[in-house]
């Protein structure tokens, strides 16, 4: 919970000094908030409502209870707070930040966006026309599966999420305005929060704790998958950019900055 909730600061933080968010795709501050409001609901569901507890008993007989723990939804409402305070960084009016006019956010994220609350809704109809009881059987369509559908939503949301960032630093051939710090801790909370699990369910003697968690297993995996193509990109692929130069040798490449050309997107 430490590593993944710092995660969430270096790159508010860098935004910050550079009075800039170029460099940072708008794509992914804009889906990251709709992902951790489905994931806080999920981790809020699991922990605080006595109908979805009840019913994941029924559906996972030999779990006393489910795998998802405070600091799970600890995160994802601390994770729900600054990935907005990192959207709201591209509106200059609010924070006077310099914004490139090629940030806006993409149509397929767009799609992403309201194809995810369509869906959501959907399973709530279909929960409400299946169910004998209104969504309370655990046997049928139940409440407990609209729970589910906001963790697939937070699943693909988080697999999409990193591959406009990629794509950018792709096509810019560099890191800049992309905290490799935030990366970092990202790394270290998805192998944690991985080891978690595994050792969540090894106490209860119970693997199916981790199919029964589904979102926080591929939510590891997927995190340190995308995590080590940062690291990739910023410390092999493009440590010679204009980013490594001016830390490496500032004297030699600071005229360059009163080129434009030098550092556009």
């Amino acid at each position: 919970m430490f590593c993944w909730s710092a995660s969430f600061y270096p790159q508010p933080i860098s935004n910050f000094r550079r009075r800039s968010t170029v460099g940072l795709a708008i794509d992914f501050p804009t889906i990251n908030v709709l992902g951790f409001v489905c994931y806080t609901a999920y981790t809020s569901a699991f922990l605080y409502s006595p109908v979805i507890q009840r019913q994941y008993a029924a559906r996972h007989p030999l779990a006393e209870e489910s795998t998802v723990r405070f600091n799970d939804f600890a995160f994802a409402l601390h994770a729900v707070i600054l990935s907005t305070i990192v959207y709201t960084q591209f509106w200059p009016k609010l924070w006077g930040f310099k914004v490139s006019r090629f940030q806006t956010v993409s149509k397929p994220v767009l799609g992403l966006f309201w194809g995810s609350i369509v869906a959501i809704g959907i399973v709530v109809c279909i929960v409400l026309a299946k169910s004998p009881d209104g969504g309370y059987e655990p046997s049928t369509w139940a409440w407990i599966d609209v729970i589910y559908a906001l963790s697939y939503v937070k699943l693909v949301i988080t697999i999409v999420k990193y591959v406009p960032q990629a794509w950018v630093n792709y096509k810019r051939k560099s890191t800049q305005g992309w905290s490799i710090t935030q990366i970092l801790f990202d790394l270290t909370g998805g192998v944690l929060s991985l080891l978690q699990l595994v050792l969540d369910s090894s106490f209860q003697s119970d693997w199916s704790g981790i199919t029964g968690n589904p979102v926080k297993l591929l939510l590891s995996n997927v995190t340190i998958l995308f995590d080590l193509v940062f690291v990739v990109q910023h410390y092999i692929l493009y440590r010679d950019s204009l980013e490594g130069k001016i830390n490496r040798h500032p004297d030699l490449v600071t005229p360059l900055l009163s080129d434009p050309r030098a550092v556009s997107v």
